[in-house]
Parts: C-alpha cells; sequence; structure tokens
C-alpha cells in the first residue's frame, strides 16, 4: 500500500496560529519601541540646534551693535539715495503703464472698429447671398401679401361704400320725416286758419243776417207808424168835417219815400 500524505491535526493548526500571533505581537511591540528611542532622539537634536541658534542671534546683534554707530551716517545717506532713486523708478514705472495701458485700449479700439467692420460686411453679404437665395420666394410673398392687402382693401372700400349708402338712406328718411313732420304742421296751421276764416265769415254773416233782419223790422215798425199815422189822420179829418161841412177835405197822406 503506498503512502498517503495526511493533512495536519486541529490541534496542531491551532498551536500554529498561537505562535504567529505572539511572535507578530512581539515584533510590532519592539518596532513601536524603537520609533520611540527615534522620537526622543529628533527631539534632542531639534532643542540642540535651538539653543544654537540663539546663542549665534545674540553674538551677531551684539557686534552689530557696535558696527551700527559707526557706519549710521553713511547708511542714512544711502538710505536717501536709494528712496529717491526708487521714487523716480516708481513714478517711470507708472507713467509708462499708463502710456502702455493708452497704447493697448487704441490698439484694442482699431481692432474692435475693424472687427465692427468686418462683421458688418459680412452680414451684408451673408443678406445679399441670401437675398439673392430667395429672390423668387420672396417676390411670390410680396406678390401674395399684395394681392392680400389689395383684397383687404376692397372689402373695406365695399363696406365703407355700404356704411355711406346706409348713412345717405338714415339721411333721406330722416329728411322726409321732417318735411312730412312740417307738412302736417303747416296743414294743421291751414286747418286752423281756415275753420278760424270759417268761424269769422259765419259770424259775419251771422251779423248781417241780424242787420238785415233789424233793418226789417225797423221797416215794417216804420210801415205800422206811417199806417197809424194816415189812420189817425183820418179820423181828424172825419172830426173836423163832422163838425164844419163847409171845409173842403184835406188830405194830410204821407208820400212813400218819406220816411
Amino acid at each position: 500500500m503506498g503512502s498517503r500524505s495526511r493533512s495536519p491535526s486541529p490541534k496542531r493548526r491551532h498551536h500554529k496560529s498561537k505562535h504567529k500571533k505572539r511572535s507578530k505581537s512581539k515584533y510590532s511591540s519592539k518596532k513601536e519601541n524603537r520609533d520611540r528611542e527615534r522620537e526622543r532622539d529628533r527631539e534632542r537634536e531639534h532643542n540642540h540646534h535651538r539653543s544654537s541658534r540663539k546663542r549665534s542671534s545674540s553674538t551677531s546683534s551684539s557686534s552689530s551693535y557696535t558696527d551700527s554707530d559707526s557706519h549710521s551716517s553713511s547708511h542714512r545717506s544711502s538710505r536717501h539715495k536709494k528712496s529717491r532713486y526708487k521714487k523716480l523708478d516708481e513714478v517711470e514705472r507708472l507713467a509708462e503703464m499708463e502710456r502702455q495701458r493708452r497704447q493697448k485700449e487704441a490698439e484694442q479700439k482699431i481692432i474692435e472698429e475693424e472687427a465692427s467692420k468686418r462683421i458688418e460686411m459680412l452680414v451684408k453679404k451673408r443678406v445679399e447671398e441670401e437675398l439673392e437665395k430667395r429672390r423668387d420666394e420672396i417676390e411670390q410673398e410680396v406678390k401674395r401679401r399684395v394681392e392680400e392687402a389689395k383684397a383687404e382693401m376692397e372689402r373695406e372700400m365695399m363696406l365703407e361704400l355700404e356704411r355711406r349708402r346706409e348713412q345717405i338712406r338714415e339721411e333721406e328718411r330722416r329728411r322726409e320725416e321732417e318735411e312730412k313732420k312740417k307738412r302736417e304742421e303747416l296743414e294743421e296751421i291751414l286747418a286752423e286758419n281756415n275753420r278760424k276764416i270759417e268761424e269769422a265769415q259765419r259770424k259775419l254773416a251771422e251779423e248781417r243776417l241780424a242787420i238785415i233782419e233789424e233793418q226789417r223790422l225797423m221797416d215794417e215798425e216804420r210801415q205800422r207808424m206811417r199806417k197809424e199815422q194816415e189812420k189817425r189822420v183820418k179820423e181828424e179829418q172825419k172830426v173836423i168835417l163832422g163838425k164844419n161841412n163847409s171845409r173842403p177835405k184835406l188830405s194830410f197822406s204821407l208820400k212813400p219815400g218819406a220816411l
């Protein structure tokens, strides 16, 4: 029988894993200790450098104080000259900056004008090309709009004529009504005048009849009085003749036209 490869038992695997964990923990603790020692060494070096810098700065400051007294006047004059040169340089620099700015503005303006001219020329050219391409279409559109405008104008003219005719008819009706009203008023006035004339004529005829009747009554009264007068005269003559028959008979009759 051949030999078979046996897998490690669970106990051995567990023991190996524990050993690995222990070795790892030991290694990590050693590494941490080394890191701590390195950090301490760095802090010591840093403190040493700081102390050395302080000592060097103190020595340099003391030496500078001694040198400054001897060279103070020369430094002042040199600083004054340098400040004056700096001011002149600053003025020249500002003037140069202003000149450059104006030059840039002029150049920018020229560029903008040229660009606007080119854009205008391009737009004009493009418009002309589009108009040339769409000439027939534009002519048809213009013709259509002209026809529509013409039809609209004709329609408006017809409506205006119809309104004008209606206005004229309305004015004619109003004038006829006014004339009719005036005729009726005149007829009423004429009728009233005729009635007044007829009334006056009737009154005049009545007055004339009354006058004629009065004249007739007066004539009758005259005739009656004449007859009575004649009768009285005859009776007086009879009386006179009866007393004295010798007297001639006298006639006291009145002529018909005397009254």
